[in-house]
């Protein structure tokens, strides 16, 4: 089955992930690393994996397995910048690379193989070069077609790090694997329920019911299997060199003198973005110090940059809470001025009744400040969490809007969303709660057993006058005033932390209305009442 298909060399790096988080944290890959990906590990490295921890685990049964073991959380963006220079090192001696994801990529093999001799003699010079630029226990494959090309590389050992399939036998080295190499955890599922836990056992079932029973997505698996990859390898396109240096010599100790400095370069920046009929609407700027620091930031724009934006976000980095000429703890020796997203310049135009954010506003908040500091002007972002209050997220100005905690992800006992609660929000959400007191038709305060049930009928309530209250800055019009209850809902019960003693919370949540027509969101935690929100 080798006619028609592309002759494929895969380069893989072992444990890439890991090594790309060790590296942005300033760690050894060679101590004990998990990276984690939604609350599960994605990747280990050799140290971890002698103490028994499992790509798939949760991070608690993985530190319970190894107590050394140091949690670092993925980030796609890392792994791709990381991978990078890696792909420039390869296509230095060799060009058409494809990137299969970071940590793998591709190239056809016919090409490297006629220039240096053969594909094993290829596939060694490409790991030499690797070992030079400092990756070192990468794995190569050879074979028909990238998929199995990729199972050859992943059968490799440290070893025998390279591993050919001859012309025309890659449905006989794919046979006896297993089908979890498809990565298609649905048809895998499905397949090893029929009995079918091979490739070899796929491959032998007529291509025609396979169609018919599983679908497209099977059927190109089962092409997989076959050793009928008849995927083209496409070398990726060279972006641009965009990225601007700035040296210093001597080291620059003042924020103007580096400021009036790195105009030069940031209009450089803009007129080749220009030529090539690019915006830049995310940069990177890095700043080294003579101490051996690095001071890295990323800064987003609503619309594009400009030169003088440019000047402005490194003179902000710079600046922190100091004033334009004020000395810099360390010289700088170095500016460095990234386009991390550069986007073409007619996806940004304006559209007839316009778009995008007013410049003029934008330019305003960016001259505050930069003058009152970064986190002086924020958005509000709406995140994750069970509670209004802990849902909203400030972001400075021109920072990613990604809030601290996913809103999509599930919220057992979320306020809204939960399934049992309204989906009306409250109209006034207090900075801090205000202590207060409700009580039953008896007179007694009301309170909740841990299974839900109330001591009594909630009939009214009183807020607590201003002095006693944890909230200083908040004015009680009404202390004291006693509200009658018209109607009521709860109680929601929610526990958090169950797991951290000392963090552990339980709560119930109610909702009151009073005589005035307004509905009030309360919360009793450890005895004690507290008004959280208002419904006008």
């Amino acid at each position: 089955m080798g006619g028609g298909l592309t002759r494929t060399m895969v380069i893989w790096v072992p444990d890439w992930p890991v090594a790309a988080a060790a590296a942005a944290t300033g760690r050894s890959p060679d101590e004990p690393i998990a990276v984690l990906e939604k609350g599960k590990v994605l990747a280990t490295s050799a140290a971890a994996r002698a103490d028994g921890v499992r790509r798939g685990q949760r991070a608690r049964d993985a530190q319970s397995r190894c107590p050394e073991l140091v949690v670092l959380k993925y980030d796609a963006v890392v792994d791709a910048r990381a991978f990078d220079p890696v792909i420039s090192c390869l296509e230095a001696i060799t060009p058409g690379v494809q990137v299969i994801r970071p940590g793998m990529c591709a190239l056809k093999a016919r090409g490297p193989a006629r220039f240096y001799g053969g594909e094993e003699t290829a596939a060694a010079k490409l790991l030499d070069r690797l070992e030079t630029f400092d990756v070192p226990g990468s794995r190569i494959g050879v074979a028909d077609g990238p998929f199995a090309a990729e199972q050859a590389a992943r059968v490799s050992s440290a070893r025998t790090r390279v591993h050919v399939v001859p012309p025309g036998g890659s449905p006989e080295f794919l046979a006896p694997l297993s089908v979890d190499v498809l990565e298609q955890p649905a048809l895998t599922d499905l397949l090893r329920r029929l009995g079918l836990r091979s490739l070899g056992a796929f491959a032998r079932l007529p291509g025609t019911e396979v169609l018919t029973r599983f679908g497209p997505d099977g059927a190109f698996a089962h092409r997989l299997a076959r050793g009928g990859d008849d995927r083209p390898v496409t070398g990726r396109e060279i972006p641009p060199e965009l990225t601007r240096t700035l040296d210093f010599e001597p080291p620059v100790d003042r924020v103007d003198q580096v400021a009036f400095a790195v105009r030069v370069v940031a209009d450089e920046l803009i007129v080749r973005l220009t030529e090539l009929g690019l915006v830049c609407t995310t940069l990177r700027v890095e700043v080294g110090t003579e101490s051996g620091r690095i001071h890295e930031r990323e800064w987003l724009h609503p619309r594009w940059f400009t030169a003088a934006d440019v000047v402005d976000r490194v003179r902000w980095q710079l600046q922190g809470s100091g004033t334009a000429t004020s000395e810099l703890t360390s010289p700088v020796v170095r500016v460095r001025l990234i386009p991390d997203q550069a986007d073409p310049v007619g996806a940004h135009a304006d559209g007839l009744w316009g778009g995008g954010p007013d410049e003029r506003i934008h330019r305003a908040l960016s001259r505050v400040q930069s003058m009152l500091g970064h986190g002086a002007v924020a958005s509000v972002v709406i995140g994750g969490g069970r509670g209004f209050a802990e849902r909203q997220t400030l972001v400075p100005w021109g920072d990613p809007a990604v809030p601290p905690r996913p809103p999509d992800q599930p919220w057992p006992g979320a306020i809204t969303g939960s399934g049992r609660w309204p989906a009306l929000a409250p109209t006034t959400i207090f900075p801090e709660p205000i202590p207060a007191k409700v009580f039953a038709t008896d007179g007694t305060q009301v309170s909740v057993t841990a299974r839900g049930e109330l001591s009594g009928v909630p009939s009214a309530f009183t807020l607590l006058p201003v002095g006693t209250a944890r909230a200083p800055g908040v004015q009680v019009a009404d202390s004291n005033k006693i509200h009658p209850i018209t109607g009521w809902a709860g109680p929601w019960l929610t526990a958090e932390r169950w797991w951290d003693p000392s963090a552990e919370t339980r709560q119930a949540r109610f909702q009151f209305q009073t005589a005035d027509t307004r509905a009030w969101l309360f919360t009793l935690h450890r005895a004690a009442w507290q008004a959280q929100a208002t419904y006008d």
